[in-house]
């Protein structure tokens, strides 16, 4: 895969993984719209459902994912009450990291969207590790398209 260019990530259909996440009273703020802090919560709970599904983790015993890098760019608000839908795809895969590229959206609108490196590595040594070849290959089935629909 390669890096560039990054497709649009507010084209809804280029996801293959989706979670939703129900909006809380909690997340607002002053505003009265979703607090710009509870968007990373939402990044967080789309890859911890693609990368940490506990039937069928991307990861082996003993190793982990770390975050390393997070862009967020906002694109509208999110009102409570309701739902956000999280669309998590693969952008690119080096040895030991993934770029995810993500949308959140409210009904047909996205919200904002995302870029994250997430590094592979082991508890005990606290380091990236490669990933294993069959962790590889259900990654690389994540990829987003960036010519789909096009």
């Amino acid at each position: 895969m390669t890096s560039d260019p990054t497709p649009d990530l507010t084209l809804r259909h280029l996801y293959r993984h989706w979670w939703r996440d129900v909006l809380r009273y909690g997340d607002t703020d002053r505003q009265g719209h979703v607090n710009n802090a509870v968007f990373a919560t939402f990044c967080e709970s789309g890859r911890t459902a693609l990368l940490c599904d506990p039937d069928r983790p991307m990861f082996a015993p003993g190793q982990n994912y770390v975050i390393a890098r997070l862009i967020l760019d906002f694109r509208g608000e999110i009102l409570w009450p309701g739902t956000v839908d999280i669309g998590t795809g693969v952008l690119s895969i080096g040895r030991s990291s993934v770029r995810l590229g993500q949308g959140l959206y409210v009904g047909d609108r996205c919200v904002a969207t995302s870029e994250a490196v997430i590094v592979l590595t082991g508890e005990a040594t606290r380091r990236a590790t490669p990933f294993p070849d069959d962790i590889r290959r259900r990654l690389e089935e994540c990829a987003i398209d960036g010519s789909a629909g096009a």
